[in-house]
């Protein structure tokens, strides 16, 4: 009898796990068949993308559709531009978010709780609140139409200080205690001893950052001028009010603006997933 009840409940696990991969399947396949279709339809011939009923495979594969992009446009300058700024963005977002979620995680300091309600009080204004005087505020620096102008305004973000912060609540005041008995200075300390703790929200918060550079259009649209300091977004933009009718072209520059942000996400999977989990965990 117990055996027979051990059968039945292995069966229904069983079912149940096979239900579970089904229903994960069909979600993987509705979610990746746009992008797979996006990909074969940049190297189908011109007009059969368009086709009706649609096509599955190129009738004679072709490239003429990337090497029009590079040819009529300054492609290579405005991916380097892009990468650029995205990579210089990352690098000081890390480095102005730790320092300031750290310090209002770990160093006491005279409206310290006051200066953190404040900042999540900014968290419910829209972003494009700000642009104007952001805007006029660069244009008295002399920074529009700089890659400064791109840059000073990912600096430092709410969320990225809050994200911080919250993970180095978890670090044990004990191993900084034990560092600063050691002699070292509270720059040593947050070197040394916080800033490794912090490494899997760092790397997470650094994905966000550089995605949400390389994706953005509106701001350097309204930054930059300059065909040459234009970033992809931008210059892909003003390709398909050219030739809104050339889908497999328009295919061909999709892919080329998601290639990097694919690559990266596939190079540091492991370590954005350990973040995630890891702030999901201790939030």
């Amino acid at each position: 009898m117990t055996r027979a009840r051990h059968s039945r409940a292995n069966l229904g696990a069983r079912v149940c796990h096979l239900a579970l991969h089904g229903a994960l399947f069909v979600g993987a396949v509705v979610v990746l068949l746009p992008l797979i279709w996006m990909c074969v339809a940049s190297f189908m011939p011109a007009g059969e993308a368009s086709q009706m009923p649609p096509r599955w495979w190129p009738s004679r594969p072709t490239t003429e559709h990337y090497e029009t992009l590079f040819a009529s446009l300054q492609l290579g300058r405005n991916f380097l531009n892009s990468l650029f700024l995205a990579a210089a963005a990352t690098v000081l977002s890390l480095t102005f978010n730790s320092l300031a979620g750290y310090a209002l995680a770990k160093l006491p300091f005279v409206g310290r709780d006051r200066v953190y309600s404040l900042l999540l009080a900014l968290l419910v204004v829209p972003g494009q609140v700000g642009m104007l005087p952001l805007f006029l505020l660069l244009r008295t620096f002399g920074w529009i139409d700089t890659y400064w102008g791109v840059l000073v305004p990912s600096l430092a973000s709410v969320f990225g200080i809050f994200l911080v912060r919250q993970y180095a609540l978890t670090i044990p005041d004990g191993l900084l205690d034990a560092a600063r008995v050691d002699g070292a200075s509270e720059l040593r300390v947050f070197w040394s001893v916080g800033l490794p703790l912090c490494r899997p929200i760092l790397v997470t918060l650094g994905v966000f950052t550089f995605l949400g550079t390389w994706n953005d259009f509106l701001w350097p649209l309204i930054v930059l001028s300059d065909a040459s300091k234009q970033t992809l977004p931008v210059a892909l933009a003003s390709l398909a009010a050219e030739h809104v009718q050339d889908t497999e072209l328009m295919m061909a520059s999709a892919v080329i603006t998601m290639l990097p942000a694919v690559l990266l996400f596939l190079g540091a999977q492991r370590a954005y997933v350990a973040g995630l989990l890891t702030g999901a965990l201790k939030f």
